[in-house]
This record gives structure tokens, sequence and C-alpha cells, in this order.
């Protein structure tokens, strides 16, 4: 059984793919730590691994032991995983919470010898377990080890693409970005609401569009942080404004998200417009259009015509200006300076100082 792990995003992503697969093929190792901050992939793996190992109902009923860190000590999880199956050549014993578990590298005694007949899942949320002690590293020996690590923001858009394809369908540019931007990182979330999309999405759909994103998402397609920074990148400040008294008038929290998002839109100009200077300045080649999205950590290329355009109309030194605005009325939002002012009135300061901010 190959050893996988991951110790960022992308080698978690891969290594879920390698043991879903390993699945598929009934290779199932004696030993599963599932560890990590992100409970998605664990939660995923382990309700596959409770489903597949036993493949009839018969055998899930009588083989199938959930025990939970918090109620359980580590002297009852290796009684459970040395006893013989009640039915069938296996059975599943899966823990959860095992971060709770007192004297959790008490199971290494049994893991340096695991029974062949039980497949343990040891779903260990929150953080990782010491790669230094003992059961770590007799898993790593016999078994699996799953390190589940939570995504970037510049991250989640390549994983949604690839999940909405693994449904069957595809995505435009523009529906996936108002996902990425309303939903922001936590995965467990987005998984539900695409599933949720999807069985709202007319019979026969091949493309989620903007339209099924605000008709079943609940996202506005004109008034979002999306359209925002393109206003910005357009230097439309009609536009700008309009969506920033949109805002003002939405009940939930969105100043700080917000801020955020135009903080991380004025770097990527910052980069292009260094990139483009290293091009003039010192004759270094131009990167193609996909190693700049890489640069930018775009979710796709689609998106690179609005820097290019908002890399015209905003230099390095404005851009340095507009950080430092941003910045300020972060501040201010979190009542440093703000006074009595609503942060609706905020953000149509901050985009007024914005479009005339000195180059």
């Amino acid at each position: 059984m190959a050893k996988t792990g991951g110790a960022d995003f992308r080698s978690t992503v891969t290594a879920f793919g390698q043991i879903g697969r390993d699945i598929d093929a009934r290779r199932f190792a004696p030993v599963y730590l599932l560890m990590g901050d992100e409970a998605y992939f664990i939660d995923a793996l382990a309700e596959r691994l409770a489903e597949e190992v036993l493949p009839g109902e018969a055998e899930r009923a009588f083989s199938r032991i959930v025990a939970y860190g918090k109620d359980s000590l580590s002297g009852d999880i290796v009684n459970f995983a040395r006893q013989r199956p009640m039915m069938g050549e296996r059975q599943v014993v899966i823990v959860r919470g095992a971060q709770q578990l007192k004297k959790l590298d008490d199971l290494s005694v049994y893991v340096k010898s695991p029974s062949p007949s039980t497949v343990l899942v040891l779903c260990h949320k929150e953080k990782s377990v010491d790669k230094r002690t003992a059961l770590f590293k007799h898993i790593k020996e016999h078994g699996v080890v799953f390190e589940s690590v939570r995504p970037r923001d510049y991250e989640i858009g390549a994983w949604l693409g690839e999940l909405v394809r693994s449904k069957g369908l595809a995505i435009e540019p523009r529906a996936l970005g108002m996902l990425t931007e309303h939903l922001g990182v936590e995965i467990t979330r987005i998984s539900n609401e695409l599933d949720k999309l999807v069985t709202f999405l007319p019979a026969g759909t091949a493309t989620i569009t903007a339209d099924h994103v605000e008709r079943n998402v609940g996202i506005s397609k004109e008034f979002n942080n999306f359209e925002l920074t393109r206003a910005l990148s357009e230097r439309n400040m009609g536009r700008a404004l309009l969506i920033a008294e949109h805002f003002a008038h939405n009940p939930k929290e969105w100043y700080a998200t917000t801020l955020g998002v135009m903080f991380t839109h004025f770097q990527r100009i910052f980069l292009l417009n260094y990139q483009r200077w290293l091009v003039q300045k010192k004759g270094t080649p131009m990167p193609s259009d996909a190693d700049l999205a890489r640069m930018l950590r775009l979710t796709s290329t689609y998106f690179l015509d609005e820097y290019k355009t908002a890399a015209a109309g905003y230099p390095n030194r404005k851009v340095f200006a507009i950080l430092g605005l941003i910045r300020d009325y972060d501040m201010r939002g979190k009542g440093m300076g703000g006074g009595d002012v609503t942060k609706g009135e905020l953000l149509r300061e901050l985009l007024l100082k914005i479009f005339i901010a000195p180059a």
C-alpha cells in the first residue's frame, strides 16, 4: 500500500484522489490516519470507507463499529480492532473525533501489528498528529496517513472547477468567480451549495451560468465583490458607487470581506505592472497568459483582460496609495478612528478616494 499524505492543499487534493482510486479498486490499508484542519476531505474519506469496505448491508450492520474519541479510551479502540468480524471477512472500525481520545499514542502498540481483518479509520480533525510520535510513525509504515490542509483563497477556484467537472458539468468563468467570491474557502459549504445548485438546474443543463448562480445560490450577479472590482478596473465610478449603495443595505457582515477582495485586486494590479516594468526596463520576456494567471493567482486566464485594462489605469505609484487607503479604512471599519460613520459610508468614501488618488 502506497503511503499517501499532503503538506499543502494541492497535495491534499492529489492524495484524496489517490485514496479514492484505491478504494474503488478495493485496495484497503489496515489503518488510516485522516488528520488535519480541513474536515471536508476527512469526512468524505471516512464515509467512503464506511460504505465500501463492507459491500453488503448485513455486513455493515454487524461489522461496522463507530466510536467517538470523547467517549472512548484507547484500550476500547484496540479491543474493537482486535476482535473478529461478526460477519464476513472484514470489519471496519471508525473513530470520530480521534483528537479527543485520551492517550491516543497508546494505539501505536496495535498499529505496529494491525489485524488483517480490520480496517481502522482514525478521524483526527482540527490539527495534525505530532509526526514525532510512535503512532504516526507506525501508521506511516503499516497504513495510510492523509493530511487534510485548508486551501488558500486563490486555490479554491481550480478545485471548484474540478468538482463541477466531476459532476459532468461545465461552469462559466463569471459564475465560478461569483461562487468563489461569495462562498470563501469553506469547502464543506461550497460542496453543499454546489449540490443544491445542481439539484435545481433545468434538465439537460450542460453549463452552470451566472444566471443559475443568482437564482439558486442567492448571489446577485450585478451587485457583488466580483462586479465591484470589475468597476474599479474599468474606472467606472458610477457603477462602483451603485454597488456600494447596494452593499450598504445588506444586513449581513460584508465590509471586511469586501476590503480584503479589493486589497487582493490591487495587489494583482501591482504585480502585473511590475512584470511589465521588467519587460520594458530589463528586457525579460513577457510570461504567457497561463503563467501570468498563475502568478496573479487567478482561477482562469479569462480574467486577465480585466487586469490588463486595470494596469493601464493604475500605475504602481497610484496602487501604493490605494493599498494604504484600504488598510486605513479597514482599521476604521474596526472602530479605530471611524466615529459614528456607517460601513456603507466608509466604503463610499474609500471608493471616491481611490478614483481620485494621485498618480
